[in-house]
């Protein structure tokens, strides 16, 4: 990795790495206030047409000035499949990996399937995958019935995008996934579709931050240089 590089992965605070590759939540990020909850209809499943807008490509690469990523996981509560508000601090002590979605984005649902055998994978050293869908929640029941997701999932709209912004991603763009230590800091944030080489590499760095074998920082600067060197050589 290039000198420069390894200057930016030591000034950043946090990792945002991958392509900016999600569609804009139609439900509720509008900019009429009487079409916030309206929404649009599409089959469970299936990704509604984009227009070109709604398409955002970017090299992947470290966050930018325009994305302030507090240095704790904010507190936050949303509806589970049920109904039932469920605080994020439900899972307090242990290491979180917070994946945003919506049924309507098809790098969200691609993730799912690797989002569940990571969750199974994980579970026995401390780490719990959480779904938050930002979508209408009739939609997100049918959809995790049918596809069996195994993780727990919270459910919002305006709430679910207010917890987004609470984390920095101020622009709709899905999927994106935080991950933390089992004390809470925010170790590393990705943007857009996870792979398993990435998704291994930051977990196994928060495995380390939370047998203290490594500081937060040190851990933050490993992820950065990881992933760069993954994005040079995809194949290994």
């Amino acid at each position: 990795m290039s000198d420069r590089a390894l200057r930016v992965a030591a000034a950043a605070l946090m990792v945002v790495v991958g392509i900016w590759a999600g569609i804009r939540v139609h439900s509720t990020w509008t900019s009429s206030p009487g079409a916030a909850h309206r929404g649009v209809a599409t089959p469970v499943g299936e990704a509604s047409p984009p227009i070109p807008s709604d398409l955002v490509d970017q090299l992947p690469g470290l966050a930018g000035p325009d994305i302030k990523i507090p240095t704790r996981l904010p507190a936050f509560t949303l509806a589970d499949l049920r109904g039932v508000p469920t605080p994020i601090a439900r899972w307090k002590g242990k290491s979180l990996m917070i994946n945003f979605w919506a049924t309507w984005c098809a790098p969200c649902r691609r993730e799912i399937p690797m989002l569940g055998h990571l969750a199974a994978q994980w579970a026995d050293r401390g780490v719990v995958v959480v779904g938050v869908a930002v979508d209408h929640a009739e939609a997100v029941a049918n959809y995790a019935q049918g596809l069996k997701i195994p993780y727990p999932l919270l459910v919002g709209e305006q709430d679910a995008l207010d917890a987004a912004l609470a984390l920095g991603v101020a622009s709709p763009v899905f999927p994106f996934t935080v991950f933390t230590d089992d004390s809470g800091e925010i170790v590393a944030l990705y943007v857009g579709e996870l792979h398993p080489p990435q998704a291994d590499l930051i977990l196994s760095r928060v495995q380390s931050l939370d047998r203290h074998e490594l500081s937060l920082q040190e851990a933050r600067r490993s992820i950065a240089a990881g992933l760069a060197r993954l994005t040079e050589n995809p194949a290994g």
